[in-house]
């Protein structure tokens, strides 16, 4: 049986790498040795694409990158190198060549849209209000505090910045789609996971945290594509 690739874990705006918390712990119970989640610092696609390729380059053998909300983004530009052997994507943006998030949501806005919030620095938050009902509807009230009082703001230009080679196009690829997702449109997710027509995509009835709400089977489709591409 050949050996497990390695995870590197990629988070999306409005949180860090410890919202892969319950996968991690999935992956590690069913063997998963290798696992690595990328802190992003939500400035620039191009900064944190090359922030996730520092941390490919330094891991041998082949490398799964699983992306979850704009790390899908983040994969899709970083997904280049040689070592990858696949790209996941939960609940996240596949931009093609040119396209952006932003881009993308202004086609079809999701329901959360108006909870968002620009500050004086160019940094753009969900209200803290209203992050429970936007971002993580499907989790326990605590935990979804918890989300909202350390969220991560991306600086909000990083909306607009454009992929430039999708990965997707070369790479074999998994979706997941979040059919109760307030922030990314779900009709905006099945239409990303049918243009790159993946390995499989699987539909949650989950909202945009599905890897924090549904981690089994999150984990379930990492493995699929692990024991796939390794």
């Amino acid at each position: 049986m050949a050996a497990k690739p390695a995870i590197v874990l990629v988070h999306g705006f409005w949180g860090g790498a410890a919202h892969w918390a319950k996968v991690i712990s999935e992956l590690h119970r069913r063997d998963f040795g290798s696992l690595h989640a990328v802190e992003n610092p939500l400035t620039s696609l191009a900064e944190d694409a090359e922030r996730t390729r520092k941390m490919v380059r330094q891991i041998d053998g082949p490398v799964l990158l699983v992306g979850h909300s704009y790390g899908g983004a983040v994969i899709t530009e970083a997904g280049d190198l040689p070592n990858v052997t696949g790209l996941v994507y939960i609940a996240a943006f596949a931009p093609d060549a040119g396209e952006s998030p932003g881009q993308i949501s202004q086609e079809k806005p999701p329901a959360a849209f108006e909870n968002l919030a620009p500050d004086s620095d160019g940094y753009l938050w969900v209200k803290q209000d209203k992050f429970h009902e936007s971002f993580a509807q499907d989790l326990p009230e605590d935990e979804a505090r918890v989300m909202a009082v350390t969220q991560k703001a991306p600086l909000a230009s990083t909306f607009g910045d454009t992929v430039t080679a999708p990965a997707w196009r070369t790479k074999p690829t998994w979706y997941q789609i979040s059919t109760s997702d307030r922030m990314i449109h779900p009709d905006n997710e099945t239409r990303m996971a049918q243009r790159m027509n993946p390995r499989k995509t699987i539909e949650l009835d989950a909202s945009h945290a599905s890897l924090a709400s549904q981690p089994g089977q999150v984990t379930d489709l990492i493995e699929e594509a692990a024991n796939a591409s390794g």
